[in-house]
């Protein structure tokens, strides 16, 4: 059984149709990615995953179980942590009431050993932890908003644009920890504008194009696609 399933998935912003039937499934320990051009409808599956929006057909099914529709926080708590897009940190707390933030739901004695976790693989956090988030740069704030996610000690990790607005440098060492964790067993769907990178991380991947899955294939393949090599990768293999 997959881990999450979508199955004729739609999703309505008042009367535009943001996602028109789109299927998909989402093994343990895969990286899944979604590809697409802006408006396509990725960030929009997203956020009907983690139940920010309430699809108007279909169905979601995570560990077999049916969450469409339910409280976000029930799905937090289930086990599915959502990275948004443009990081969205509490800017006034500190770094560590961040990531406390993001263990809300947790009643464990493991939290304390979780965010020395964060902190090896971000150790610029550790080192900024009381800090105001809304004074670190974008790069740690998306460094954050990957912490917080990981604190919930999430099965399934949303995450939406993580390279946005960053530095080369800064791309690679995100996407490096993107590994780093699935190498750890985190099942991920990814969205992201870096179709090249995307792909190369991924283990299977979807091209949205106006709300429909326009391909599905292994991520290598879709790397030597000719279509998505003209639409999404320049041209070039």
């Amino acid at each position: 059984m997959s881990l999450l399933q979508l199955e004729d998935v739609h999703v309505h912003y008042g009367s535009i149709h943001a996602v028109k039937g789109i299927t998909l499934s989402v093994d343990a320990g895969q990286i899944v990615t979604l590809v697409g051009a802006n408006g396509a409808g990725k960030s929009t599956t997203l956020r009907a995953v983690s139940a920010l929006l309430k699809p108007t057909r279909g169905a979601i099914r995570f560990q077999g179980e049916e969450i469409a529709g339910r409280p976000p926080h029930s799905v937090v708590k289930l086990g599915i942590s959502h990275v948004p897009e443009g990081r969205i940190v509490f800017a006034n707390l500190s770094v560590l009431d961040n990531l406390e933030l993001g263990a809300y739901l947790r009643r464990d004695r493991g939290i304390l050993e979780d965010r020395k976790r964060i902190f090896r693989l971000f150790p610029r956090l550790e080192e900024r932890k009381h800090q105001a988030s809304g004074t670190l740069s974008g790069g740690e704030q998306q460094m954050l908003a990957i912490g917080r996610a990981l604190m919930a000690r999430p099965k399934l990790l949303l995450m939406d644009e993580p390279s946005l607005g960053l530095a080369p440098l800064l791309v690679r060492e995100i996407f490096g920890v993107i590994r780093e964790i699935r190498e750890q067993g985190m099942t991920i769907v990814l969205v992201e504008q870096n179709a090249r990178m995307a792909l190369a991380v991924a283990d299977t991947g979807y091209v949205l194009e106006t709300g429909e899955v326009k391909l599905a294939d292994r991520a290598s393949a879709l790397l030597v696609n000719p279509f998505v090599q003209a639409a999404y990768l320049g041209g070039e293999a």
